[in-house]
Parts: C-alpha cells; structure tokens; sequence
C-alpha cells in the first residue's frame, strides 16, 4: 500500500513538470496505462479502438501495471483520493472532455463512463465525417499516464451503411491465396481506419473479392470478406473471364474500382438504399483487357467532412501505353460524381507542334485549382501545371515546364501527400515541390533501384517508398532527409498506414502491426557503405568526414563510394567508442580520391589507436610529397616501430593540417597516402611521438563505422491542447487566426544554432495573408506565431507546412500540416436571444408564466395558417404549422386559400406519425420545419418595442453582432401590421444606403433592434446578414403569437354606432310617450285581457256518456 501511495505523491509532483500544451517526441517509460474497452465491441485490438453508434457511448477502463499490484488496488487508491480519468475527444475543429465515474460500486475492478451521443454529436446524416483522436488521462490537465485512440461513428461512415457483395467466410477467402499475385489496400480519407483490400488473381481464377475493416488492419478475423464477381458479371456480361482487381480508391462518397474488365463506380455511398451496392461501368473507347490490366488509379486524398462549395474528389485513371490516332489519350480523370471521364490533356490548336510524351500521371491541385501532369518521353521527365477552368485544364500553362536532369530516366508516379500541398514524384530518384509544381528539389537518388510504391500518413506525416528491390525508406513531409529501415522479403504485400499513423504490412493471410515500424521491416538498418572514411578536426567539437573512392573504381559503382542525402541527419558511429552527428553534405571533385564529406558534431569522442594496435605510433614521423601521394616516413627511436598492412586505410590526424589517408605500405619506415586537405599539408616537417594520431575508420579488417538514424532531437509542442495534430480554421472575411508552435531542442548533442528551427511553407499565398513571429526564449526553445487573416474576396483553402528542418526522422512530429479555410465555419451561426427564456421542458409540456400572470406558450390549432393582408379568414402562406395530413385544414373556403398552403415534411404523408419529427423538429423557428413546429411564444396585445437581440456563436465563443454586420428583416409568411426601429452610426450611413438600393429592401444596424406588431396572431420572422460582411449564410428566425387583440377596425366603430342609434331610439319612443300621455304598461294590460279566451259554464253531468 505504501507503493500505491507513493505513485499517487508522484503522480502530484509530476504536475508541476509539464507546461501547457500537447508535447510530441516525447518518450517517457510510463510503467502503467490504460487498458478501455467498448461495451458491445470486441476487445481484441491492441490499440484504443471505440465505436459510436445510435446508442450511448459506454467504456469501461482499467489502470494496468507491470508489477504484481492488481487494478483493483490502483482504482481505489486513486478514486479514493479524487483522481479519476477524464476522457478528452477531438477531432480537427472540435474537442470535448468527459469524466469518468467517481463513486465505484462494490467488486468493481474497472472505471466506467457513459456518454449520450448527443453530447457528443447531434448529427446523424450519412456524410464524410472525421474519425475522432480520444485521449485518456488519469488527471485531466496532466500528460501522465496517457493512452491514446480513435473513435469511429459507425452510424454515418458512408461505406460501412452498404453490403458490399455476397458476404464470404474466411476459410472460403484463404482458398483464393494460391491465386493471389497482388494486394490494393484503399481508406476512407476521413477515418483512415476505414479501409479496404483488394485481390490481384492471377488467370486461373476470376473474381473480385474485397475485405472490409473498420479496426485499420489490426486483426486479421476482424475482417469483413465480399465477393463481387456477380454484380461485375452483371454489367459486362458472364462471357468474359479473367476478371480481378486492378486499383481501389476509396474517395470521400464513392468506390472506384478498377478491374480487368473495365472500370467500375458505386453509387453516392451517402444515399443507401435497402439493397446491395451497385456500380455503373465507364467505357473508354478503344481499351481492351490487356489494357486495363496494366492500369492504374490516382487520387489526391482530402478530407471533405463539413464539405464546402468549392471541394470535390477528382480520381485519374492511366493506361500504359501511347494513345493511338482513333483514341483520345491513354489518360482520363473524373469528377464526383463519376459520371463523365475527360482526357487529361487539354484540347491543342489546329497545327500546334507538340513533341509526344506519356501521361505518367494528373493530378488536381485544390489549392492553386491547378492541373498537375507528370510526363516522359525518350529524351525527358517533366511536370507540367496547368490552371484548370470549370474544371477542365487550359492549354495555356500556370508555371514554366520544370524538366528533370537525365539521370531520373524511370519516372513511376506522383502523388500528394494527404491533406497538402506537398507534392512528391518518384521513380528511380525522388523529388519533391513545395510550391505546387513550379520548383522540385532531390530528395533520394537509387540509381539502378526504382521506388514501386509510396505510403503516406497524414496524421504524422510519415513517407515510405519501396523500390522493386524490397528495400523500404523513410522519410517525414517536407523534410530534406530520409532512411532507410529495412527490407521486405514477402513477395506478395501491401503497406497501409491507419488513422494513428502506425503502419501496418499487409499479405494475403497474415497482417503484421504494431507501433514501431522497425519491429515490421527488421533491425535498426546499418546505412554505411563499403569504404574508408578520413576524418580531420575542424573545431574541438567538430569534425570532417571524407569517403575514399580508389583510382581504379568503375564509373557506374562511384555513387556506391560517396555520401548522400541519406546520411544527412545520420550518426556515425565508431567500431568502438565515439559518435558524431551528421550536420551537413559536401559534395566535390577536390581532393582526389575524395568526392564527397560530411560535417559531423561530435556528441561522443572517438576512440584513437594505440601502440598496440599500431607500433608506428612510437616513433616521429615526417612528411614529403610523393607525386599525388605524400610519402610518411617513420624516424626510428625503437624496433618495434614500423607500419604494418594493418594500418592500410587508417588515418594520420594531425591538429592544424590535414588529414592523410594510408593507402598502401611502402615498407616498414614508409607509407604512401592521400591527404584530404592538401593546400594544408605541412610538407617536409617532422611530428614528434604524441603530436600525431591514428584513427582506424577502414574497412580492410572489416568496416569500423557504421551510420544509424539518430535518436529524435526536437519536442514539438502545441500550445493549443484542446486539437491534435489535424487542424482546421476557419477564417471569415475580415478575420484572422493564430497558432503557436513550440520546438525544443532535446537530447544529447543537440545543439541549438541562432536560426529559426522552423520552416513554414504556405500552399497558396494568393488566398490569405500570413505573417510569422518567431523568437528563442532563454532555455533555448523556439516558438512561434502563425498569423492567417483574409485579404480578398476568394473562397478556398490552403495547406500550410510547418517543418522542424533539423529533425530527425525518427521523430513521431517533424511536420505540422493544419489546413486553413477561406470560408465560414460549420460551426458558425447567428442565434436570437428571446426577451424570455423558457427551458426545453417548460416547451415540452406546453406551459410557462414566468413572472407574466398568463401562459408564454401557444400552442397551435393543427393545420394552421397565419391570417393574411386579407383578413383572418382568407390565409395566403404556403406555410403550414402543427401539420396533420389525417385533419381537415381550417380556413380554407376561400379559393385563393385552398390554392395555397402546401406540407413540407409531411408531404405525401397520411398522418403526422408518419412525418417523423424529432423534438428538436417541433422546437426549431425554422420555416423549413413548420410543419412539425407545434408550439410558438405567447405576447399579449399590443407588442411594443420588442428587443431584437443578435448574437454570433462560432468555435471560438460567442459575441453580440454589431457593425460592420448590418441585416435585413422580413416576415416569412408576407405579414404587415409591424414595424422595425434601430439607430444607424454616421460611419456605417452610406453603406446602408448604399446596400438598400442595391439589395431592394431596408437594412438594419443590429444593435438597438426594437419590434412593434399591431397585428394578431402568429408572426414569423426571418433576419439575415447582408453578404459582402461575411462568407456565412447568417440567418435567424424566430416567432411572435400575438393573442387577446381587440377588435379591428371598422368592427368596433360599427358596433358603438348600432348601440348608439338604439340608446336614441329608445330616449325618442319614451319622450314621445310622455308628452302623450300614453302609458304602455296599462296599454299591454288591456291588449293581453281583451285576447283572453271565455269558457261557458257547462257541468260534468251534462256530458255525453262514452
């Protein structure tokens, strides 16, 4: 128990160790974390895996140790002392933090939470949507004891609302392996995790067969197996054979497949019907089998959740061959959605002289709205841009024709990397473009070798390449370095990267994932090469490696012999003690013998030779040129002094002159070698025993250095700690956003240099204006400001690239890609405040007073319309309210009334159950929900100086609208009988006016709105933001049910002139009485008497008997 205590106290003290902010690259050996699971879902995965769907959101966490202490023992020491996990949810423009239950129940070994879906979304449409980051911290506030994971809504992802296909066992699927000559892995570009696998078939077997998984890979029997052979067969007919998949890509709303036997397109996976998914065929004139065989899909992967206007999926489809005279190219694109396939080179003039060349590949830039053509012919690789013009490319070109130099002669593809505008084109060298195709700058020369594949992660922004050879690279978004780390054996793979950036190597029966990719392509990798490194100091703490290439090397194997940019960032290590890192690549044709260096800082001294090693070093040795090489002659003071064919290829440091290189043994006094400094050679001088040194950094007794990645150098840290590493902004007109960014440098050796350690690339500078502010506080940590605020007019969005340049790639954060939008945010809106609040139940039930004496809310009469100009009697609105379609609808005798009024959601409806509303429905002002709309606040006659009080709500809070935002108000149903009253500045005067006379209605400055209605029963009002203020829709309704109103005119001026001639009449009848003497009472006394009947007497005797 004392050990329990004791992890609570440090747990207390670790607070005060961590500053604000997400902190990246951070290794900590964290003892213990979090093991939660999802009520309902499997517990299998490795990773933090949760799913929402229509119901409540529930997990169950437990806190797991190494040691023998059971979970038990930690929650209860921990929940009895008041610390309990919170659960933080994000996604690029959203974050919300949940707490776990505090009070356990009894036996209870586990943590629980329960989390209504709407707390966490309301939305429940079928639409791209991003895949939440969950963090779960044991105190929230702290980084300690972190677990991370993802959340999927299972209930909108589009792909997963479809049944693929037949479904298929596994035992049924691993009898296809025999067949399998091929992998396509495609993902969902909002929740990576979403993914799907296709199998390549060779000729003996036809089909198209396709996993599903919604755990990215993690678990092979959680894979979900379709066939869709049938519904391929359905659209080229059961004659055909050979049938397999080619290419995936899974776009934001559609599937595109690639068979043998043409291309296929799914249906808008957001509109499911109750059946199976179908497909649509595309034909391209003049392709056969054999064509689509060797074809290829490209796709510029966006994530489109909350999609704007301006946002739309283009995929490209190349065929590898040269398009004939009868064809229209061997390229096409398509746009969302898929219906019509365009050749991707545009359309040349009559005559124009164009020299031929292969579309390796187009693609569409969305930040610059450019088309991008990666092209080859026999003589040259190129990249052309092209603007794109109603989404077709202008033959007129955006940027001057960048040509690659001859040696990159095996151009494969081009592709951005996710969510960018970092664009990168491979082949048997690398390439990549910050600007959009203007510029390219070498990243990876492999010579003979040709880069097959590339995998991108857009979550921690991590490149791998693997050549035909099976050798896998690394490299990280924007950096000017890569890796190399490892291999891969396995003849028929794939790679994939799920939404937490691990990467995951797929084949046909096995996946293999974990966290570290190393562990999945081998041992840490060696980056050496065989031959003899010359180092000579610089400085103390500096030195200059030179790589030897002897004189008879052959030309093609020279490249072999030299550093490359793949060293750069490196540590070279010392056979036996001493590292250095690599700082910088120098590449030359002087000296001779060394054609390339590289400046290291030493961060662990090397080890020297000693006696016993090397018995030269026991004598003085002196120094003369020998034609290209200087001869080392020893001055005997012992016998046992000599060189030896062991000290071949070892080097004479002497501090202050350069360096010498032995190459060969003349005899034991003698030696020949290269200097690698010769304007420095301290020719015909004489070194004294201890002045000189010897390092061994040969490879003639076996290689005695070795180049690894070296440790990650930087924190990156977010000062923001409510996102994660996807960022989305939204900047409106006149608005402006701002991040900061914080690099730190750690370890050891790193050395801080009085530049900025941040690199900031902007996609498309035309679209927002961005300034940065960076300063080195006095810890030596890097910060800066990134400032985005609008400049025109233009919608679009825009990538920004922050690079910490002198990163290591074994960094998990080098890059930071947040994504801006010139546009209103989703989360924008404008909200009225009612003069009276009245709570959600106190609507439910349909009554309220407050401090009034009569009810607030009217509820209204079913099928009910406003009155109109008209009267009351005769409503002229198309709106309905309580609507009822089994009800007879009131006030409707009049033919202009029955003409109009039509139902909304209850259209084609029979009763109201069938129109469906939600309570939120019934509550909302809209007017496209009036149908449901059942109950509106109530106002006594007359209504006067009502306040129209406006406010604006975004992600960043909230605030009153005031100017420049000026609004227009109108009654939706046509009403008159109200009147507006506002004050205007002197300021905001003409563009008022000037706004009226070209929008045709009154405009309104919203502070100090009043309302007055002299009408009765229901008002229905709209208030919209004028455009040109904003890029938002700002609109706002709400509603006035007038009651108690007095009778309109000419009602009661009739009803007092009728009770007045009566009162006349009535004075004049008795005057006139009086003055005749005339008495009415004794008058009707008499009429009454004269009219009575007369009986006779007649007795009962005398009746006659029956």
């Amino acid at each position: 128990m004392e050990l329990l205590l004791s992890y609570v106290i440090i747990l207390l003290l670790n607070m005060f160790d961590f500053s604000s902010g997400i902190i990246y690259n951070s290794k900590v050996d964290v003892m213990k974390h979090f093991d939660c699971v999802n009520q309902g879902f499997s517990a299998k995965n490795e990773m933090l895996r949760l799913y929402l769907t229509s119901d409540d959101l529930r997990i169950q966490c437990i806190f797991k140790s190494d040691n023998t202490f059971t979970s038990k023992d930690f929650l209860s020491v921990f929940t009895s002392g008041g610390v309990v996990p919170s659960l933080k949810i994000i996604n690029s423009t959203y974050a919300g933090i949940f707490h776990f239950n505090l009070k356990l129940f009894s036996d209870q070994i586990y943590w629980l939470i329960d989390i209504p879906r709407k707390n966490i979304t309301k939305s429940t449409d079928i639409a791209a949507v991003e895949e939440w980051l969950v963090r779960i911290y044991l105190q929230h506030g702290l980084n300690t004891y972190t677990t991370e994971g993802t959340l999927l809504d299972k209930l909108r992802e589009p792909i997963l609302q479809w049944t693929l296909g037949t479904v298929i066992t596994e035992v049924n699927i691993r009898k296809l392996f025999p067949h399998v000559v091929g992998l396509k892995a495609t993902k969902c570009p909002c929740a990576n995790d979403v993914a799907l696998l296709g199998f390549l078939l060779n000729s003996a077997l036809n089909g198209v067969y396709i996993g599903l998984s919604i755990s990215g890979f993690w678990l092979y029997d959680e894979t979900q197996w379709y066939n869709l052979t049938e519904m391929i067969y359905s659209k080229v007919g059961e004659g055909h054979t050979e049938l397999s998949v080619v290419d995936m890509v899974l776009t934001n709303h559609f599937l595109v497949i690639l068979t043998s036997l043409g291309l296929f397109v799914s249906g808008d996976l957001r509109r499911p019907p109750h059946s199976d998914l179908k497909f649509s065929r595309a034909d391209f004139c003049g392709f056969e089998r054999g064509d689509y065989a060797k074809g290829k899909l490209w796709y510029n992967e966006r994530c489109f959740a909350n999609r704007e206007h301006f946002e739309v999926d283009y995929v490209t489809v190349t065929f590898e061959r040269n398009r004939t005279l009868s064809e229209a190219s061997s390229c096409f694109y398509g746009r969302e959605p898929f219906l019509e396939w365009l050749p991707c080179l545009p359309q040349f003039a009559k005559g124009m002289k164009i020299a031929p060349s292969t579309v390796i590949t187009f693609l569409v830039d969305q930040d610059h709205n450019a088309g991008v053509y990666l092209l080859h012919n026999q003589k040259e690789t190129s990249v052309s841009v092209h603007i794109l013009e109603n989404d077709k490319p202008r033959l007129k070109e955006k940027f001057p024709l960048f040509t690659f130099p001859p040696s990159f002669s095996s151009p494969v593809g081009m592709k951005f990397h996710p969510r960018s505008h970092l664009l990168y084109v491979y082949g048997n060298q690398v390439w990549f473009s910050i600007d959009g195709g203007n510029t390219f700058e070498l990243l990876a020369d492999f010579h003979d070798d040709i880069i097959k594949n590339t995998y991108h992660s857009f979550y921690n922004s991590e490149i791998i390449f693997v050549s035909q050879s099976g050798q896998v690279y690394l490299t990280k978004a924007g950096l000017h370095r890569y890796s190399k780390i490892g291999s891969i054996a396995d003849k028929i793979f794939t790679l994939y990267y799920d939404h937490m950036g691990f990467i995951h190597k797929l084949t046909p029966g096995r996946f293999e994932a974990n966290g570290n990719s190393l562990s999945i392509f081998g041992q840490a990798v060696d980056m050496g090469f065989e031959t003899a490194l010359a180092p000579e100091y610089i400085t103390i703490n500096e030195m200059i490696f030179y790589a030897y290439v002897p004189a008879n090397e052959p030309q093609d194997s020279i490249h072999t012999k030299k550093f490359s940019n793949i060293h750069l960032g490196k540590v070279i290590n010392s056979k036996k003690t001493g590292n250095a890192y690599i700082r910088k690549l120098l590449q030359h044709n002087t000296p001779e013998g060394f054609l390339s260096a590289v400046i290291a800082e030493i961060i662990e001294p090397f080890d020297l030779e000693d006696v016993k090693e090397s018995s030269c070093l026991s004598s003085s040795l002196s120094i003369n040129q020998d034609g290209k090489f200087y001869k080392l002659t020893l001055d005997l003071q012992s016998v046992v002094s000599s060189f030896q064919d062991s000290d071949i290829e070892k080097t004479v440091v002497i501090p202050g002159y350069s360096s010498f290189l032995i190459t060969s043994i003349v005899d034991g006094n003698n030696a020949l070698a290269m200097a690698t400094m010769p304007e420095r050679v301290p020719n015909n001088m004489t070194f004294v025993k201890d002045s000189w040194f010897l390092y061994d950094f040969g490879k003639r007794n076996g290689r005695q250095w070795k180049i690894y990645t070296k440790p990650c150098n930087y924190l990156f840290q977010q000062s923001d700690n409510t996102l994660s590493l996807s960022v989305l902004r939204y900047i409106d007109l006149g608005k402006s956003q701002t991040l900061e960014i914080k690099v730190i440098p750690h370890g050891k050796g790193a050395h801080t240099l009085e530049v900025p350690l941040l690199k900031v690339i902007v996609g498309n500078p035309n679209l927002l204006d961005v300034k940065l502010k960076g300063s080195f506080d006095n810890t030596d940590r890097y910060g800066m400001e990134i400032s985005a605020a609008s400049k025109t007019f233009l919608q679009g969005s825009t990538s920004l690239a922050l690079i910490v340049w002198g990163a290591s790639t074994d960094c998990f954060v080098t890059t930071f890609i947040p994504t801006l939008k010139s546009s209103c945010s989703y989360l924008k809106s404008m909200r009225h405040k009612p003069s009276t609040v009245i709570s959600r139940d106190d609507w439910l039930e349909g009554f309220y007073t407050g401090s009034r004496d009569f009810n607030m809310i009217k509820i209204l009469p079913v099928n009910y319309r406003p009155p109109s100009n008209m009267g009351v009697a005769i409503p002229l609105t198309d709106n309905f309210y309580h609507a009822d379609p089994s009800k007879p609808i009131p006030r409707n005798l009049f033919p202009k009334s029955k003409k109009s009024g039509k139902f909304k959601q209850c259209a084609n409806k029979s009763n109201r159950k069938q129109c469906n509303c939600t309570k939120d429905q019934k509550l909302s002002y809209a007017v496209a929900f009036s149908d449901c709309r059942e109950k509106v606040p109530r106002f006594k006659f007359p209504v006067l100086q009502y306040p129209i009080i406006l406010n604006v709500y975004s992600e960043d809070g909230h605030f009153p609208m005031e100017t420049p935002y000026l609004v227009t108000v109108m009654e939706v149903n046509g009403r008159k009988h109200w009147e507006i009253k506002h004050t205007v500045p002197g300021n905001v005067m003409r563009l008022k006016n000037y706004l009226e006379s070209s929008l045709h209605v009154p405009v309104y400055n919203p502070v100090g709105l009043n309302l007055s209605i002299k009408g009765s029963e229901l008002f229905h009002f709209r208030v919209s933001v004028v455009p040109g203020v904003t890029f938002c829709n700002l609109v706002e309704e709400f509603q006035i049910y007038v009651d108690e109103v007095p009778l309109q005119f000419p009602g009661h001026t009739l009803i007092a002139i009728a009770t007045a001639v009566v009162l006349v009449c009535l004075i004049y009848a008795t005057f006139m009485f009086r003055i005749r003497t005339v008495n009415p009472g004794e008058r009707y006394r008499k009429f009454i008497i004269r009219n009575k009947p007369i009986l006779s007497n007649i007795s009962t005797t005398q009746l006659p008997k029956l």
